[in-house]
């Protein structure tokens, strides 16, 4: 499983849990926007289109990337990015800083639930257990979770997510 992380050097590097990836070599860190690979599947919340099952085409072949920012300074980043954008559905954060906030999911948490959503569930488990609250993000998401890796497109994946909001 080919895993990239852009660091926009946004946070403290000392609470990045995608460098903490890296340093565990779980993500390949890259250096500047024009690095992601062409084929990777790449997370922005602003995507037009949710992450489905049906995405797991494009971290099988190309991987998957997380671009590494500050959730108050994300504003532009995502303009610079070409290639296929997907969003996380509704989930809700178990990392210490935003722990219970909707959508506020780290670096970390954003890796597992799209590798979840693919069924690359034991990749997902993987990816937590390197964090205290690790698990507790799946804990926390477990139905939907479920509901998403179940799904068959985007389509689906947002009915799921507006039927358990509304």
């Amino acid at each position: 499983m080919k895993l990239y992380l852009y660091n926009a050097k946004q946070c403290a590097p000392h609470l990045c849990t995608g460098l903490k990836l890296a340093r565990f070599n779980k993500v390949r860190l890259i250096s500047r926007l024009a690095e992601i690979p062409r084929g990777s599947l790449i997370l922005d919340p602003f995507a037009l289109k949710a992450i489905s099952p049906q995405d797991d085409k494009y971290i099988t072949k190309g991987g998957l990337t997380v671009i590494d920012c500050s959730w108050k300074l994300i504003e532009g980043v995502f303009d610079r990015i070409k290639g296929v954008k997907r969003a996380l559905p509704y989930l809700v954060a178990a990392n210490p800083i935003n722990y219970g906030k909707p959508t506020k999911l780290s670096s970390a948490e954003a890796f597992a639930a799209a590798l979840y959503i693919t069924n690359h569930k034991e990749e997902a488990r993987e990816i937590l257990s390197l964090f205290k609250w690790g698990p507790n993000f799946i804990r926390l998401n477990e139905e939907l979770l479920e509901k998403y890796s179940r799904a068959v497109d985007s389509t689906e994946i947002i009915k799921i997510q507006n039927q358990y909001l509304f």
